[in-house]
């Protein structure tokens, strides 16, 4: 009967530790965003990928002023 009993508790901690996290990844991902490209919308986390997204998606374009938006 010992195995039985192990057998069970092994599922439940299993469950447990497989169960998913509470909270939504896209509450966090809204949080890490704080930049967003005036042209297209795209949202980025900070001024230096809104420098290397001008150089890749608007070469023709100068980009903004590292102020916050």
């Amino acid at each position: 009967m010992t195995r039985g009993k192990q057998k069970i508790e092994a599922q439940r901690r299993n469950e447990e530790k497989n169960q998913k996290s509470k909270g939504s990844q896209f509450e966090a991902r809204a949080v890490a965003l704080k930049v967003s490209c005036p042209i297209c919308k795209a949202q980025l986390a900070n001024q230096n990928q809104l420098v290397d997204h001008y150089a890749s998606k608007h070469p023709r374009e100068n980009p903004p002023a590292s102020s916050s938006q």
